[in-house]
C-alpha cells in the first residue's frame, strides 16, 4: 500500500504574514531543509510504534511545492521572509511519500500525528528546523487489478487531474458531484491532493465578563483594546489551520461578551479546531475569562443541496436531496416560512446514511406537496462545535389546464374533438380522459406529450342519444398525471341533442286578405339554440308574428298572422337550429285577393237625402279584380255597377228613397266577395231620409242638407282641389249654414303623405316590416320635406306623419344612426315654424298629436343602437353615448339653439351608470319649439318657456335614477320656475306636465338647474300664478303663524318653569310624579320642536335651493321631537291605565322611569333613523321645495301621521276605559284620596289634550289632498298655533296640585282664583300657514308650500297643475 504524507501544503503560501503560516515547517539560517531533518521526522514517528514492521523501501520522497515555477528551480523554495534582528526563518511545505506493507500502521499513523503537539523541535543534528504541522493529504490503495487514490478530508485533486477517463466514479459509489475525490492511479509526476479553496468560518465565543456599552461603538477605546488583544490570540491559535490566512472581529453582543468574528482558511477538522480553540485560550491574557467551552463554528463547505423534480407542481411527491461529506448522521431539516422542525409524518419523510464512509446524505421527501410547502427549506448537519448548513428555495406551480368550452353536440354522426392543453412545458407521463353521465358516448383520445396538448374525438348518432334524453349534459374529464405524481383535471360539459323531428300544421291554408291564419310547428326535442320562421325566399318572418314554448320533451313554435295580406302568399319555413344543425319543416299558404275594409273608399260617408228624392252611393278600391259588389241596407240588397277610372275601380248605386219608407235613418254597405267567395263589409255609408221641405243647403258634390246639419266627407271624393290622379285622403267636415256648405274642420291628407300612410299601415301587416323599415324612414322623410308647404292646404298631412311616426315607433327593436337621422328630419319638418299655426289648429281640436310625437321619439331613441352619435337639426338635436364595462365616465351633453335663443345641457354622473349594463345606450334628444306645442296646464297660466328634453336609457331601470339638467332661463324676473317631466299617463292617457321626482336646484338670471329622480322628457314651466302677498287670506294666516309660534313658545317655557317652582309640592306620590314627568317632557319636547320649525323657516327659501345638510338635520328633529309629543302622551295614558287596573301589581319608580324614557324617547328615535335611513340615501327624505318630510316621492310623512294617529286611538279608548272604571270601581280598587287626585288630573289632561291632538293632525292630514278646502288649512294652522299655549292651561295650570303649590309657594290671594276651568279646547304647534318662510313651514308639514295646498306644489286650489313625463319648470 503506498501512502503519500505531507508537511504542510502541497501548494506555496503567500508569502505577506510570517504569522500566518504558523503551521509551515520553518527553518531557520538554512536555505533549504535537509533531508536528515525529513528523514528524522519519519523516524520518530516509526520509532514512536515499535511493534510496527515498517519496510522503508523508499523512505522520503520529497517533492517541492511549486507555484507554476519553471523547471530547473531549486526544489525547495523560500516561502516568506520575517525582518528581524536576527536572520529571518524561512517557511516550506514538502511532499513526503510513505509505503506501508499493513494498512493497519495508516489508521495508527494518522492517530499519532493527530495527538501530537506541534510545533516540534529540531535535535542535535538538525537544531535550525522546526516542523510545523504535519497531515496525510492522499491515499493509495489497491482495487483489484487497479490501484485508487482518494484525497483526505479537506483536499482535493486539482482540476487538471479531474479526467473523466482516470475517475474512478461508478465504481466506488461515490455521490454524484465528487468525482475528483477519487483517481485510478497515482499520477506520475503530481501533483497530489491539494487543499480545497479558502472558506470562511463565522465562529463565536463568550468571555465571561460585564458587557460595555463602549463595545457597540467600534470607534471606542476599549473596543479597538479588545479587538487588537482578540485578534492577536487568534493568529496565533489558528496559524495551525491548513491554508490560515486571517481572523477578524467584527461584533460584540452582550451576554456576558460574545466576541463574533470570522476565520479564513482552507481546511477545518474538528480535531484540529479544538487544538487551535486550546491555543487561543492559552494564548489571551486570562483577565478576560473566555470560556473555553463557548466556541461555536459554522461552517459554510460546499455542501450539495439537490431538488427533484426541477419544476415542482401541486401533489407532486418532492425529494430534497442534502449531500456533505462530513460524517455525521445528526442532520435536521427546516422549513423557513413556518419556522417549525420538520419531522417523519405522514407527508414527510427524512433519511440520513453515510454513503461509502465518505459522504453523509439526508433525504426529505413531501408527498403530494402543495402551495403551502414552497418557500426556503434549510438541511443542517452539526458534528461536534461544526454546524454545516444549506439552503434552497422551491416554488411548487398550480397546474392549469385549458380546454374546449362547454359545447352542444347534435347527434349527427359528425365527429367533435375536445381538446386539453397544459399551461406549461411538463413531461406528462400521461393524459387519461373520463366521462360522467346518464350516457355512454365514448371517443378516442390522442396527446402530444411534445406540445402538452390532448384531443379526445367522439362521435354520437342517434342511437346513443334518443329524443327522450335530448339534452342530456356528459361531463368529459381530461387529466394530466405527471412523473411525480401530481394530477390536474378539467371539465368539459357537452350536451348532446338529438336531431329535432317536426310536424307542422296538416291542413292546408287558404284564407283571403283580411282574415287571420296560423302554423303550428312542434318539435320532439326541447333542447335548440333558435327557433324562427321564413320565407321560401329565405327573408325571416319579423319575431312579432310567432311565439315560441319549450315543454319538458319537446317544444312548438306557433305563426300567427290576425290580419293577411298578399304578401303572405307563399310557402313558409319553421326552422329549429342548434349549432350548425337545422330541422326545417315547410307549409304553404294560400292567400286570395280581397281589399282590406280600411281601404275601401265609400261616398258619401253620411247624407241627406229627401224621401222624394234619390242620391248615387258607391264603393271605390284601387285595383281591377274580378269581385262580385252588392249593396245592402239592412235585408235588402241592390245591385252595383261597375266604374273603372285609372287605377280606381268603383261599384256605383242609384239610390231611389221613395221606394223606402220615410223619414228613416240607415245604415248602407257594400260588400265584395271575391272567387274564394270569401266577403269583406265596407265601412258603413250613413242615409239619414227626411222631408224635403227643411233641407236648405244643396251642392251637387257634397249633397243636401238641413241648416246646421253637419256630416263628413272622404277628401277623396270633396271638392278640395287637388292634382288629377292623386287620391288624396283624410275626412273633411262640412256644416249646413243659411244655404251653403262650410267647412267646419280640414282634416285632408295630401296625396304624397296618404300614399305613405298607406305604405306604413300595409309595413305594419308586413312579414318582413323591420327589413323595409329603413328604406321606408328614407322615403318618408324625403316626402315630408318636399310637401312641407303643403302642411297648411292639408292640415291632415300634421296628424297623418305623427300617425305613421307612432306606428313604426313599434316595429324596430334596433334602430342604427342613419334611421335615426331621417326620423330626426321628418321631426325637424314638422316642428318647424312653417307649421307652428297646423300645431295650434291641433291643440284647439283636443288632440293629444303633440304627445304621440314625443312618444314616438322616445321609442325610437330606445332602440337606438350606435355609437357615440350626434345628430343635429334646427328644430331637433340628439346626442348619444355607449356606456363602456369598467368605470364609465359620467354623460354630459350640451344642446345650443341660435335661432331660437335656447340651450341646455344634461348630465349624469359616473355613480349613477355604473348601475347600468355595458354596452348600454343613454340617448337625448332636445326640442326648442315642442314647448309651445305640447298641451299646457291651464291655458293662459302656466306656459313652457325652455327647451324640452327628453333622455332615454336604452335598458329598463327600476332604481331611482338622477339625472341633472340646466336650462336657460328666458324669464328671470316673472314667476317662479319649476322642474317638469312630461307624463304620458295624465288626461286620461294624452298627457300633461308633471313634477313628481323633480326638484329645482339653483336658479340664476340665466339658468335654471333642475334634478330628476327619473328619465323622460324634461323642461322648465314658469308659472305666473303665484299667490297675491297681499291678500287677506295670506296675511291673515302669517299673523296666525307668527302670534301663535310666540305664544306657544313662552307658554311651554312657562310650564316647564311652573313645574320647576311646584316640582317638589306636586311629585309626593308615585303617580303624580310619573305624570308631571310625562308633563314636562312633553312641553321640552314640543319646544324643541318650535326652536327646530325656527331654523327649517330660516334654511328654506322659496326661489332658491335649500341647504340640503342643515334641511335633512332639521326634517330629522322636528320629526322626532314631534314624534317624542306623541309617545309621551302615550306614555301618560299607559300609566293612567296601569295604576287604575293593575292595582295589586306594584313596580318600582326607578323602573317606570326607564319604560317612560324608552318609550318617550327610544321608539321616536328608532322610528326617525329608520324612515331617514331609507330615505335619504335616495335623497328622497325631504321635500325637494321644503323642509319636511317627503309626501309625494315615498310617502315618508306616514311615519309620522301613523303613529301620531294610533295613539291617539289608544289614549282615547284608555280615557274611556279610566273613566269607566273611576264611576264603577270593583271591589278592592280603593286607591287613596291624593292617588285619586292625581288619576283625575291625568284624566282630564288626556282627554283633553288627545283630541286636540288628534284633531289638529287629522286636518292636517286632510291638507294632504290635492284641491281640499281652504278651511281645512284656516283650521289646522290655528289648531296648531296654540299648541303649546293648551298644553299650558290644561297640562299644568289646570291642576288643583299646582295652583296650591304657586298659592303656598308666593302666598298671594289671587291665586285663590283660578280654579276654574278652561273650556277653549285646542293644541298644536304652528306648522301650517303660507307663503312666509315661518307659515310656509307649517305647510310643509304636510306638503304645502304655499297658501292652501299642502301636497301638490301649487299655492292654491285654484291653481291646478297637469302633470305628465316630459321634464320642465314651473313658477
Amino acid at each position: 500500500m503506498l501512502d503519500f504524507c505531507r508537511v504542510k501544503h502541497l501548494e506555496k503560501l503567500q508569502e505577506e504574514s510570517t504569522w500566518y503560516k504558523a503551521r509551515q515547517l520553518k527553518l531557520e539560517d538554512m536555505k533549504s531543509p535537509r533531508r536528515t531533518t525529513l528523514c528524522f521526522m519519519i523516524i520518530v514517528i516509526v520509532s514512536s510504534q515499535a511493534t510496527l514492521n515498517l519496510n522503508f523501501e523508499s523512505i522520503v520522497y520529497p517533492s517541492l511545492l511549486r507555484e507554476h515555477e519553471l523547471a530547473g528551480e531549486d526544489p525547495v523554495r523560500q516561502k516568506r521572509a520575517v525582518a528581524v534582528s536576527r536572520p529571518a526563518a524561512q517557511e516550506f511545505t514538502v511532499d513526503v511519500e510513505v509505503s506501508f506493507e499493513d494498512a493497519s500502521f495508516l489508521e495508527l499513523s494518522k492517530a499519532y500525528l493527530n495527538n501530537r503537539s506541534f510545533p516540534v523541535q529540531g535535535d542535535d543534528t538538525d537544531p535550525a528546523t522546526n516542523i510545523l504541522s504535519i497531515e496525510v493529504t492522499t491515499v493509495c490503495r489497491p482495487t483489484g487489478n487497479e490501484t485508487w487514490c482518494s484525497c483526505e478530508k479537506g483536499y482535493k485533486w486539482p482540476q487538471e487531474r479531474c479526467l473523466h477517463n482516470l475517475t474512478c466514479q461508478g465504481h466506488d459509489g461515490s455521490p454524484s458531484g465528487h468525482h475528483c475525490s477519487c483517481l485510478k492511479g497515482l499520477p506520475p509526476k503530481g501533483p497530489f491532493c491539494q487543499l480545497q479553496g479558502d472558506i470562511t468560518l463565522r465562529m463565536s465565543v463568550r468571555l465571561n465578563v460585564g458587557f460595555q456599552e463602549e463595545l457597540r461603538n467600534s470607534s471606542s477605546a476599549l473596543y479597538r483594546s479588545y479587538k487588537t488583544d482578540l485578534e492577536t490570540a487568534f493568529r496565533e491559535g489558528y496559524s495551525i489551520l491548513p491554508g490560515f490566512k486571517l481572523v477578524t472581529v467584527t461584533e460584540f453582543r452582550p451576554g456576558s461578551v460574545v466576541v463574533v468574528y470570522e476565520v479564513t482558511t482552507s481546511a477545518a477538522s474538528p480535531e484540529l479546531m479544538r487544538r487551535a480553540n486550546e491555543q487561543v485560550t492559552q494564548n489571551l491574557n486570562q483577565t478576560y475569562k473566555m470560556d473555553s467551552s463557548s466556541f461555536q463554528v459554522t461552517y459554510s463547505n460546499e455542501t450539495k443541496f439537490s431538488i427533484t423534480p426541477e419544476i415542482i407542481l401541486e401533489g407532486d411527491t418532492v425529494t430534497l436531496m442534502c449531500e456533505n461529506e462530513v460524517l455525521s448522521s445528526n442532520v435536521s431539516w427546516q422549513h423557513v416560512e413556518t419556522g417549525f422542525d420538520i419531522q417523519n409524518s405522514s407527508r414527510f419523510s427524512i433519511y440520513t446514511y453515510v454513503l461509502n464512509n465518505m459522504t453523509s446524505v439526508s433525504r426529505l421527501t413531501i408527498y403530494n406537496i402543495t402551495q403551502d410547502d414552497a418557500g426556503e427549506y434549510i438541511c443542517k448537519l452539526t458534528l461536534d462545535i461544526f454546524e454545516y448548513g444549506s439552503r434552497k428555495k422551491i416554488d411548487v406551480t398550480s397546474i392549469q389546464i385549458l380546454a374546449s368550452e362547454d359545447l352542444k353536440v347534435m347527434c349527427d354522426n359528425n365527429p367533435v374533438s375536445l381538446s386539453c392543453c397544459s399551461e406549461m412545458t411538463v413531461n406528462w407521463s400521461q393524459v387519461e380522459w373520463k366521462q360522467e353521465g346518464t350516457i355512454n358516448i365514448p371517443g378516442s383520445p390522442e396527446t402530444d406529450t411534445d406540445s402538452g396538448c390532448s384531443r379526445y374525438t367522439l362521435t354520437a348518432d342517434g342511437t346513443q342519444c334518443p329524443s327522450g334524453l335530448s339534452g342530456t349534459t356528459v361531463v368529459y374529464t381530461c387529466e394530466f398525471i405527471s412523473a411525480h405524481g401530481a394530477r390536474g383535471s378539467k371539465d368539459i360539459k357537452v350536451t348532446f341533442t338529438s336531431v329535432a323531428n317536426l310536424k307542422i300544421t296538416p291542413d292546408p291554408i287558404s284564407v283571403s286578405e283580411g282574415q287571420s291564419f296560423s302554423i303550428k310547428c312542434i318539435s320532439d326535442v326541447s333542447n335548440y339554440d333558435e327557433v324562427y320562421w321564413n320565407t321560401s325566399a329565405g327573408i325571416k318572418i319579423y319575431k312579432r308574428f310567432y311565439t315560441t314554448r319549450r315543454y319538458p320533451n319537446g317544444a312548438e313554435s306557433v305563426l300567427t298572422v290576425k290580419t293577411s295580406t298578399r304578401e303572405w302568399n307563399g310557402t313558409y319555413h319553421c326552422i329549429f337550429r342548434y349549432k350548425n344543425s337545422y330541422s326545417v319543416m315547410a307549409k304553404d299558404v294560400t292567400v286570395h285577393p280581397l281589399p282590406l275594409e280600411p281601404d275601401i273608399m265609400v261616398d258619401p260617408l253620411e247624407a241627406v237625402i229627401p224621401c222624394t228624392s234619390s242620391r248615387h252611393i258607391k264603393c271605390c278600391i284601387e285595383e281591377d279584380r274580378d269581385y262580385k259588389v252588392i249593396f245592402q241596407a239592412g235585408s235588402s240588397s241592390f245591385p252595383a255597377a261597375k266604374e273603372v277610372n285609372g287605377k280606381q275601380v268603383c261599384y256605383k248605386h242609384h239610390f231611389v228613397a221613395n221606394s223606402i219608407s220615410c223619414p228613416e235613418n240607415m245604415d248602407v254597405f257594400c260588400h265584395i266577395t271575391n272567387t274564394a267567395n270569401n266577403s269583406v263589409r265596407s265601412p258603413s255609408m250613413k242615409l239619414n231620409l227626411v222631408p224635403g221641405e227643411n233641407v236648405t243647403c244643396q251642392d251637387p258634390i257634397i249633397g243636401v242638407g238641413e241648416p246646421g246639419k253637419v256630416i263628413q266627407k272622404l277628401c277623396q271624393f270633396s271638392n278640395v282641389p287637388r292634382i288629377p290622379g292623386s287620391p288624396i285622403g283624410g275626412i273633411i267636415t262640412y256644416r249646413c249654414v243659411g244655404s251653403q256648405w262650410k267647412v267646419k274642420k280640414n282634416n285632408c291628407i295630401s296625396a304624397p303623405i296618404n300614399t305613405l300612410l298607406q305604405l306604413a299601415e300595409a309595413l305594419m301587416k308586413s312579414p318582413s316590416q323591420d327589413a323595409k323599415l329603413p328604406s321606408y324612414l328614407k322615403n318618408l322623410s324625403i316626402s315630408t320635406n318636399q310637401v312641407k308647404l303643403e302642411v297648411n292646404s292639408f292640415p291632415g298631412s300634421l296628424g297623418a306623419i305623427i300617425n305613421i311616426l307612432d306606428l313604426l315607433s313599434t316595429v324596430p327593436t334596433q334602430v342604427n344612426s342613419e334611421m335615426m337621422m331621417h326620423v330626426l328630419a321628418t321631426v325637424n319638418v314638422i316642428l318647424g315654424k312653417p307649421i307652428l299655426n297646423t300645431w295650434m289648429t291641433s291643440q284647439q281640436q283636443k288632440t293629444n298629436q303633440s304627445s304621440q310625437l314625443l312618444h314616438s321619439v322616445e321609442r325610437f331613441s330606445r332602440a337606438l343602437q350606435s355609437e357615440d352619435s350626434t345628430i343635429s337639426q334646427p328644430n331637433v338635436q340628439m346626442k348619444s353615448m355607449v356606456i363602456k364595462s369598467g368605470h364609465p365616465k359620467s354623460y354630459t351633453k350640451s344642446f345650443v339653439f341660435l335661432d331660437s335663443d335656447l340651450w341646455g345641457n344634461v348630465t349624469i354622473n359616473e355613480c349613477q351608470l355604473e348601475h347600468l349594463q355595458p354596452d348600454s345606450f343613454i340617448v337625448t334628444v332636445a326640442f326648442p319649439t315642442l314647448k309651445t306645442i305640447l298641451a299646457q296646464d291651464v291655458p293662459g297660466k302656466t306656459f313652457a318657456n325652455s327647451l324640452v328634453m327628453t333622455t332615454i336609457v336604452s335598458q329598463n331601470i327600476t332604481t331611482p335614477f338622477r339625472i341633472s339638467m340646466t336650462f336657460k332661463n328666458n324669464n328671470p324676473s316673472g314667476g317662479v320656475p319649476r322642474c317638469v317631466f312630461w307624463n304620458f299617463n295624465l288626461a286620461n292617457h294624452t298627457g300633461g306636465w308633471d313634477s313628481s321626482g323633480c326638484y329645482v336646484k339653483e336658479v340664476t338670471e340665466d339658468s335654471v338647474s333642475c334634478s330628476c329622480d327619473h328619465l323622460t322628457s324634461f323642461s322648465i314651466l314658469m308659472s305666473p300664478d303665484s299667490p297675491d302677498p297681499d291678500s287677506l287670506l295670506k296675511i291673515l294666516l302669517d299673523i296666525i303663524s307668527y302670534i301663535g309660534l310666540c305664544f306657544s313658545i313662552l307658554s311651554l317655557a312657562a310650564c316647564l318653569a311652573v313645574e320647576a317652582v311646584v316640582w317638589k309640592s306636586v311629585t309626593k306620590n308615585r303617580t303624580s310624579s310619573m305624570r308631571h314627568i310625562c308633563i314636562v317632557n312633553i312641553a321640552a319636547s314640543l319646544l324643541v320642536a318650535d326652536v327646530w320649525f325656527i331654523v327649517a323657516a330660516a334654511i328654506h327659501n322659496y326661489r332658491y335651493p335649500l341647504n340640503q345638510t342643515a334641511c335633512v338635520a332639521a326634517t330629522f328633529f322636528v320629526h322626532f321631537s314631534y314624534l317624542s309629543v306623541f309617545f309621551w302622551m302615550l306614555t301618560l295614558g299607559l300609566m293612567l291605565f296601569y295604576r287604575l287596573v293593575f292595582i295589586l301589581h306594584d313596580t318600582s319608580k326607578s323602573i317606570q322611569k326607564a319604560i317612560a324614557f324608552s318609550l318617550g324617547y327610544g321608539c321616536p328615535l328608532v322610528i326617525s333613523v329608520i324612515t331617514v335611513g331609507a330615505t335619504q340615501p335616495r335623497e328622497v327624505y325631504t321635500r325637494k321645495n321644503a323642509c319636511w318630510l317627503n309626501w309625494e316621492d315615498t310617502k315618508a310623512l306616514l311615519a309620522f301621521v301613523i303613529p301620531a294617529l294610533i295613539i291617539v286611538v289608544v289614549n282615547v279608548t284608555i280615557t274611556v276605559v279610566v273613566i269607566t272604571k273611576i264611576l264603577r270601581p270593583s271591589i278592592g280598587d280603593k286607591p287613596s284620596k291624593q292617588e285619586k287626585s292625581s288619576l283625575f288630573q291625568i284624566t282630564k289632561s288626556i282627554g283633553v289634550l288627545t283630541p286636540l291632538l288628534g284633531l289638529t293632525w287629522g286636518f292636517g292630514l286632510a291638507t294632504v289632498f290635492q284641491g281640499s278646502n281652504a278651511v281645512f288649512h284656516i283650521v289646522f294652522t290655528l289648531l296648531n298655533a296654540f299648541q303649546g299655549l293648551f298644553i299650558l292651561l290644561f297640562g299644568c295650570l289646570w291642576d288643583q296640585k299646582v295652583q296650591e303649590a304657586l298659592l303656598n309657594k308666593f302666598s298671594l290671594s289671587r291665586w285663590s282664583s283660578q280654579h276654574s276651568k278652561s273650556t277653549s279646547l285646542g293644541s298644536s304647534t304652528p306648522v301650517f300657514s303660507m307663503s312666509s318662510p315661518i307659515s310656509r313651514r307649517f305647510n310643509n308639514l304636510f306638503g304645502k308650500t304655499g297658501t292652501y295646498n299642502v301636497s301638490t306644489p301649487e299655492i292654491t286650489s285654484s291653481s291646478l297643475e297637469n302633470t305628465s313625463s316630459a321634464y320642465s319648470l314651473l313658477n
